[in-house]
């Protein structure tokens, strides 16, 4: 039997903390499982979207993190911050997919690479931004791009996961967003391109 429903026709367990859900997992509740991954699978999607990975290598890493996390589930120090664990494993799922990646391009690919990946970005981001919008986000530094990736995620990441996918101090992803968000729309008016947004504590 499936898990009960409110009488307003809500599941209780879209509603249910994180460390619950994990807990509820554990003891081995396959609904439990369905709404964990219902809810940080747009996460692990904008991780990967950051880290320009083309949508077959993003599955792949997608689908490794949930593998990682059935090993890592018993083991796991806090379940209430499944995300941040989450973002984290994915961060270094795709990076090392990238690794394993470029040992076996060659050099003479590596731009036809690019431009596959570039034009998956663009298809992703034309979704939701007209193509002026898309232009000037392009001439932003690869730092505010993959920041902005992740905070136009639906549902969008907590600050924690962020810090995690990213490798960022929490309290410089607001003030970076910030400078990052200036910057583009300094290039939309002008069309220059502006400097990266320098690191929290670097300014």
């Amino acid at each position: 039997m499936g898990p009960a429903i409110r009488g307003d026709g809500m599941d209780p367990l879209a509603e249910a903390d994180a460390g619950d859900l994990v807990e509820r997992v554990r003891d081995g509740d396959d609904a439990a499982w369905s709404a964990l991954t219902d809810r940080y699978v747009s996460l692990l999607w904008s991780v990967a979207r950051s880290m320009r990975l083309s949508e077959a290598d993003a599955a792949d890493a997608v689908q490794t993190t949930w593998l990682r996390l059935v090993e890592a589930l018993d083991g796991l120090r806090d379940p209430a911050r499944v995300g941040s664990w989450l973002a984290t494993t994915m961060r270094r799922e795709c990076l090392a997919l990238l690794r394993r990646r470029a040992k076996v391009v060659a050099a003479q690919d590596w731009d036809q690479l690019a431009g596959d990946t570039a034009a998956l970005d663009e298809a992703l981001l034309r979704q939701e931004r007209d193509a002026a919008l898309w232009r000037a986000f392009k001439g932003l530094g690869p730092r505010c791009q993959s920041l902005l990736r992740m905070l136009m995620a639906d549902p969008a990441p907590s600050y924690a996961e962020v810090s995690a996918a990213l490798d960022m101090p929490v309290g410089g992803i607001g003030p970076t967003r910030r400078r990052c968000l200036d910057n583009l729309r300094k290039i939309m008016l002008t069309g220059a391109h502006p400097f990266e947004a320098p690191s929290p504590g670097n300014a």
